[in-house]
């Protein structure tokens, strides 16, 4: 009777692991991980990188065409090198995840390259513009938007000599973001013949700028120029138009999103960045792009950097369908890629593992909004921001 039950119950067991497949059937998990800022003042930027490399996985989910299911694993760098050590360091001890999609502040970048480097795991980075990010040309280490020195020295080139612009002065904030973009504006414009009357530095998070904006009105330059990111630029727009300032006012990448426009209000009528990539809905996919994270009901806004972390989740994945899930196989089938046609266009990368590909477009916020210089109403004319 006994040998009867036990041989019933081995049966039951048998047939059971059977009928659900004892997991045989269910595709191998595989992790993507994202570090980016998710909270702090570049959040909303990192919400909307983080949304679209939710849509990639998705949407490679949904596709069928790979082997493994693959789950998005997001983790917080506050934009910050401490915060951002930390995050990548959860990324590596998680084995699951074979590659990161990184970073939107180039601070948090420099801090976590050598890690990912020394770990093996392989990042491409998203959004951080630093130069130095990739000068060391480590295998795991990608970047597949415009390294910052192209921006600034166009927007130097432009300001200088097709605006005729003077006297400038320089304000960043103190980041290795804000002072590298400022310091190569700077470059480009004494290449130029401008001359720069002032270079300061702010501290994150300041909210008074009214007495250096006072000192910097008295010297009557033709542009402050600010290298640093939406809250703080805005903040010092703002400010300026309370102080009745007639001087135009330009920044850096880090500005192009909605925040400024929020922050800033009405002032920020007729300020000037200059943005790596173009219009979302003028890039290759764009619209399509638009049109899906518009369908997956996301909360947030995607912002400016959304298409860079999308294509970067895309080559990823694609990597991982060429590779498998082992992170010295991806790294190496990531800087191997070439010909990825994706939103920004056709992405390839150097010995050094930075995108050959160079898209600068000159924006101004007219209405509430960044509108292409080309598009715009407003324009440069004799020295001053004027309508057309």
């Amino acid at each position: 009777m006994k040998k009867s039950l036990v041989y019933l119950m081995l049966v039951m067991f048998v047939l059971t692991g059977v009928l659900t497949g004892c997991g045989t059937n269910s595709p191998k998990v595989v992790k993507i991980g994202f570090v980016g800022p998710l909270t702090g003042g570049n959040a909303a930027i990192g919400v909307g990188m983080k949304n679209a490399v939710d849509l990639a996985v998705k949407q490679a989910n949904a596709s069928g065409k790979l082997a493994y299911k693959i789950e998005l694993v997001a983790v917080d760098d506050a934009g910050d090198p401490t915060t951002a050590v930390n995050a990548a360091n959860k990324l590596i001890a998680d084995k699951g995840v074979v590659a990161v999609v990184a970073h939107f502040n180039s601070g948090a970048a420099l801090a976590t390259v050598p890690i990912f480097h020394k770990n093996g795991l392989p990042a491409v980075i998203a959004a951080a513009i630093h130069n130095d990010i990739t000068k060391d040309g480590f295998k795991e280490i990608t970047r597949v938007i415009t390294a910052a020195d192209v921006q600034n020295e166009i927007a130097g080139n432009v300001a200088a000599k097709d605006w005729g612009l003077k006297k400038y002065a320089v304000i960043h904030d103190k980041t290795d973001y804000g002072k590298t973009n400022a310091e190569q504006f700077i470059a480009s414009v004494k290449n130029n013949g401008g001359e720069i009357i002032s270079f300061d530095g702010v501290s994150v998070g300041q909210q008074d700028f009214s007495a250096l904006l006072t000192t910097i009105k008295s010297k009557n330059p033709d542009m402050v120029f600010f290298g640093g990111v939406a809250t703080e630029a805005a903040l010092i727009k703002r400010q300026m138009g309370e102080l009745q300032m007639n001087a135009i006012f330009m920044s850096d990448s880090g500005i192009l999103s909605d925040t400024f426009n929020k922050i800033a209000g009405p002032a920020a009528d007729g300020t000037l960045a200059h943005g790596i990539g173009k219009p979302l809905e003028d890039l290759p996919g764009g619209k399509d792009f638009m049109k899906a994270y518009t369908d997956a009901k996301y909360a947030e806004p995607h912002e400016a950097y959304a298409p860079f972390a999308y294509d970067a989740a895309n080559i990823i994945i694609k990597a991982l369908e060429k590779a498998g899930p082992d992170r010295a196989k991806m790294a190496e089938a990531i800087r191997g890629i070439t010909g990825f046609q994706g939103i920004l266009g056709e992405t390839a990368f150097d010995d050094k593992g930075q995108t050959r590909l160079k898209i600068i477009t000159t924006y101004i916020s007219e209405g509430g909004k960044w509108v292409p210089y080309y598009r715009s109403s407003l324009k440069v004319v004799d020295q001053k921001i004027q309508k057309q």
